[in-house]
């Protein structure tokens, strides 16, 4: 299993929207509005790497309102 936060830009007002849109993708485990540099962090998960990037590729940035996003794969060190 891999595990990754996604960290997402929006258009300005659309993060609490894109958010709640996100958080129902299977493989999404969380998804938050945040402050800061980024609107919106997500939590994911996906079988592996591949898996992760269609999930983010195909269904996360195709969410109406996102600008950029930036996955940060988990490691266990």
């Amino acid at each position: 299993m891999v595990q990754a936060y996604i960290l997402i830009q929006t258009e300005v007002g659309k993060a609490a929207s894109v958010a709640r849109e996100i958080s129902g993708i299977p493989g999404v485990t969380q998804a938050e509005d945040v402050t800061g540099p980024y609107d919106v962090i997500v939590r994911a998960e996906a079988r592996n790497v591949d898996e992760l990037g269609k999930l983010v590729v195909a269904q996360i940035q195709a969410v109406e309102g996102i600008t950029r996003t930036l996955t940060c794969p988990i490691v266990h060190i």
